[in-house]
């Protein structure tokens, strides 16, 4: 009977036991649970037959509850990043330099994740025809330059190539940079409008199909594989909705790594799927054409040194005066999932 009763009573202690830890977990849970955002639309501009990194990560998942709200397509970062600082929209991207003029000019932004760059699979080349004159950076004085916007990635990477080639400051401006939308790049270069054109992914690749290009010198043959540019927010937006920004970030930056890890035919079929479902009445055909993303960190992590490079050329062609920015206080990696020092993996 003593043995029964001591059963017994080690059987009660054990289910209050239970009982405690149940309640424990149920007190723990708020605190693991996500902060409420303080806002759950996020405005953008998109690219007509291209899925950004935002759009990905909305369709991934990511994003939710955090919603995007589409208002409209750029072919031009600076154009793009001009648009947070108005206030027209809440996120844009573009080459750093840019970015780092428009923060010199004092405008209230700072980059949060690095979203594009050049590898051995994705580059901007700089092309002119098989029967081209053009063989060197000195014979493109006095000669045109297609490319899709001014101030931004494709004219630092021409200036970079002319300086190193030998070309003095006065030499280098007279080559003259057109603005062409990158769709017309291939015809106005075959037509004779430019002497050299800028392509890149599919337009590069479709256009080396048809023969009769080759390519003068290409950005990766300057500076390797490397992240050009970054998203950015406005430092208001940051302070107003650091649990909207974190989540925004965070899941682009799962998106990028997703891109980055999974099988290029696979993207393929999201980009394609996501353009499908969108319906904004544009040609998705050159998602076929997709290969990588061209970020060259785990997730778009910034660092100093992929700006330092921008703002030590900034200082080199005498726009910025030594000093004047320090890479450091440009960017922030703090709502990056794959941040350093981060958990956000362990959860």
């Amino acid at each position: 009977m003593n043995a029964l009763i001591r059963i017994l009573r080690a059987r009660r202690f054990a289910a209050r036991f239970v009982l405690a830890g149940a309640v424990a977990v149920g007190l723990a849970a708020p605190v693991l649970a996500e902060p409420p955002l303080e806002k759950t639309e996020i405005r953008y501009q998109g690219w007509a037959g291209q899925v950004t990194f935002a759009e990905l990560a909305e369709d991934l998942g990511y994003l939710a509850p955090l919603k995007l709200k589409w208002v409209g397509n750029t072919i031009s970062g600076p154009q793009d990043i001009q648009t947070v600082v108005t206030g027209d929209t809440d996120i844009g991207g573009a080459f750093y330099g840019a970015i780092l003029k428009l923060i010199a000019a004092k405008a209230p932004i700072k980059a949060v994740i690095g979203y594009y760059g050049s590898d051995a699979n994705t580059y901007q080349g700089y092309f002119v025809k098989d029967d081209s004159p053009i063989k060197t950076a000195r014979d493109l004085i006095g000669k045109k330059v297609a490319v899709n916007t001014l101030g931004a990635h494709l004219e630092f990477v021409l200036r970079e190539y002319l300086a190193r080639n030998g070309l003095s400051a006065g030499e280098a401006r007279q080559v003259t940079l057109v603005a062409i939308p990158p769709v017309t790049g291939e015809q106005a270069l075959r037509q004779g409008q430019v002497e050299v054109s800028t392509l890149s992914g599919v337009l590069r690749d479709k256009a080396l199909e048809r023969g009769g290009i080759h390519s003068l010198f290409n950005d990766i043959d300057l500076f390797g594989q490397f992240t050009g540019g970054a998203y950015v927010l406005r430092d208001k937006f940051i302070r107003d909705n650091p649990n909207a920004s974190r989540k925004l970030v965070e899941g682009i930056s799962r998106a990028i790594q997703w891109a980055q890890a999974t099988p290029p035919e696979e993207v393929r079929a999201r980009f394609e799927k996501i353009i499908a479902e969108r319906k904004r009445n544009e040609d998705g055909s050159t998602i076929k054409y997709w290969k990588s993303t061209g970020v060259a960190s785990k997730g778009g992590v910034i660092s100093d040194a992929e700006i330092q490079v921008w703002i030590d050329w900034l200082v080199k062609d005498g726009l910025f005066k030594p000093g004047q920015i320090r890479a450091s206080d440009t960017y922030t990696n703090e709502f990056n999932y794959f941040r350093p020092g981060k958990t956000a993996e362990a959860r």
